[in-house]
């Protein structure tokens, strides 16, 4: 995690970009820091106290949760203006899941300790309690209902999030970790990568996975079940 200094014209254009200038009063904007995250760096761990909260702004995060077993299984992946860890900060509970970056990110930061300050204002608390609601409600889907989609959904919504159009290629390193992501074994992953390569979605050559077909992919998918659609809610 590393901080941009001198960020403040920087944060007033990402706010004035994603239309937030209303929920954030001119009192708070002064404690406002803007973060970086590289590839695979933690916003924030399962099971650990939580500073901050960060609204993504820029890239994208994965969010996951570990059992007592030590199995981890893909709860969605957020993007711009998803938010990290405002259940956690206002209620001074442990941190629910594990948030790694896909890609590079930037997230506005506020700390826990000037929550208090600005919980009676009414936009900056409707904002909050939206994402709360929808959090939990959505986290509730994830852990449950997706499970029961075919891993052709799951291995094809997975790929779509963790690649674009300019950049294809996923690690065949970490399939295990991939398995277990999305709730399945790793012979059985494999099973899947061969029919999508006999498909031509992907090809899978020295180390990597190449999606070939991104709308293919699509079509397999019916939808991306690990990341949300449609216009973002307002809260004003």
């Amino acid at each position: 995690m590393k901080e941009i200094e001198n960020a403040s014209q920087r944060i007033g254009q990402y706010l004035a970009q994603h239309a937030l200038e209303d929920i954030f009063p001119s009192s708070l904007r002064q404690h406002l820091v803007l973060f970086q995250f590289e590839p695979e760096e933690a916003l924030c761990k399962q099971g650990e106290a939580q500073e901050w909260i960060f609204v993504i702004v820029r890239g994208k995060v994965k969010v996951y949760t570990t059992s007592t077993e030590g199995n981890t299984l893909l709860v969605n992946f957020t993007s711009p203006l998803g938010v990290i860890g405002e259940i956690e900060c206002l209620n001074g509970l442990e941190t629910l899941n594990t948030v790694t970056a896909v890609t590079a990110v930037e997230a506005i930061g506020i700390h826990k300790r000037f929550l208090h300050l600005y919980r009676e204002e009414v936009s900056f608390l409707q904002f909050l309690l939206h994402l709360i609601s929808d959090k939990f409600y959505n986290k509730s889907i994830s852990l449950s209902f997706n499970l029961l989609y075919p891993v052709e959904v799951r291995l094809a919504s997975y790929l779509l999030s963790v690649t674009t159009p300019q950049a294809t290629k996923v690690s065949t390193a970490n399939l295990k970790d991939i398995a277990s992501l999305i709730g399945t074994s790793y012979r059985h992953l494999n099973r899947v990568i061969l029919k999508f390569c006999n498909m031509h979605l992907i090809d899978r050559n020295r180390g990597t996975l190449h999606v070939q077909d991104r709308a293919g992919l699509e079509a397999a998918a019916g939808r991306n079940i690990y990341e949300q659609h449609g216009e973002r809610r307002e809260y004003r």
